[in-house]
């Protein structure tokens, strides 16, 4: 009987399979099935393709291999090794999902789906099968799965989280172009790759919160994020000042720049009534000389409270004065 090398009752979900005997027989009978290629092995290199239907393995439709071994002493009627690889070239399903970051260290997650089917089975066999060890559907669908991981973590590492977020599909196609080249040079083509799932850490999605409302910009969100932190570490010391609180969060809220100096209070000069400093000996607009400090106040006689001279209502209760 000849031998038969057939590849039986395949599983939908499998992607390759190799024929368990590396010894292959002159006139074996190679099976190939419908939506299947065989692919002949060795050292490394793929070799000789056969496409469905029932072939006899002769030393004519085997012209690749039987070239490298005709240079083997010995060669003839005896078995020569090989290994022979079934490879279905149905369009496969394939799940991802990693840990991401973005350009402000968001922590990401994704997960997602994968469509994919072989174009070249003999670079196929050659890249993955052999240049990856990978000779079960398990291990194709690990190394494919984490190849993708490993892109996505490269891509999105170049967006922010409003982009990711508010912009998913622009980012997933840019993630699918990055991937479609590398499955040519491996045989394979890319159907389509999606999205399914995208989240990030409870603190970022209050971020993204204000973002996408438009409540407040990335300075100012960073800003009332800085103000949670420092009022967290107080509160964490039973010993902290209430004051150091007090001075320190205006400080983070206000937008950074030159440190402005207090305004100096105002009065109003007797003669052109213009608004100029309490400190000043000589009125600004008109050169009237002011006079001095003390006599610039008086007290309210209804609350005590001192008032620019000139002034006609107490600012502190209201009631008018002589």
């Amino acid at each position: 009987m000849p031998q038969v090398i057939e590849w039986e009752n395949p599983k939908p979900e499998e992607i390759v399979w190799r024929y368990p005997n590396e010894e292959i027989s002159w006139g074996s009978q190679l099976i190939v099935h419908e939506y299947e290629v065989a692919v002949f092995f060795r050292d490394g290199k793929a070799y000789d393709v056969f496409g469905p239907g029932r072939h006899t393995i002769t030393t004519l439709n085997l012209p690749l291999l039987t070239g490298i071994l005709s240079r083997i002493a010995g060669f003839g009627e005896k078995p020569f090794k090989a290994t022979v690889v079934f490879v279905s070239t149905r369009v496969f399903q394939g799940k991802y999902g990693t840990r991401a970051q973005t350009t402000e260290l968001a922590p990401l997650q994704v997960h997602g789906t994968f469509w994919f089917k072989v174009e070249n089975p003999q670079l196929f066999v050659m890249e993955v099968i052999g240049g990856q060890n990978a000779y079960t559907t398990e291990d194709v669908n690990n190394y494919l799965r984490g190849f993708i991981n490993e892109k996505l973590i490269d891509e999105l590492s170049r967006y922010d989280l409003l982009t990711v977020f508010t912009r998913l599909d622009e980012t997933s196609i840019a993630v699918k172009n990055a991937i479609l080249d590398y499955f040519r040079r491996i045989g394979l083509e890319l159907v389509d790759l999606k999205f399914e799932g995208i989240d990030t850490t409870p603190e970022y999605r209050e971020r993204l919160f204000w973002l996408r409302t438009g409540r407040a910009t990335p300075e100012q969100v960073l800003r009332m994020e800085t103000v949670k932190e420092a009022a967290k570490e107080l509160g964490k010391s039973p010993g902290a000042a209430l004051g150091a609180g007090m001075v320190l969060i205006p400080q983070v809220m206000t937008p950074s720049g030159p440190a402005q100096a207090p305004a100096a209070p105002l009065i109003i000069c007797p003669k052109c009534n213009a608004h100029i400093p309490a400190t000043s000996k000589y009125c600004p607009q008109c050169g009237t000389k002011l006079p001095e400090s003390p006599a610039q106040m008086k007290k309210c006689p209804k609350c005590g409270a001192s008032v620019p001279a000139t002034a006609k209502f107490c600012p502190e209760c209201g009631n008018k004065l002589e």
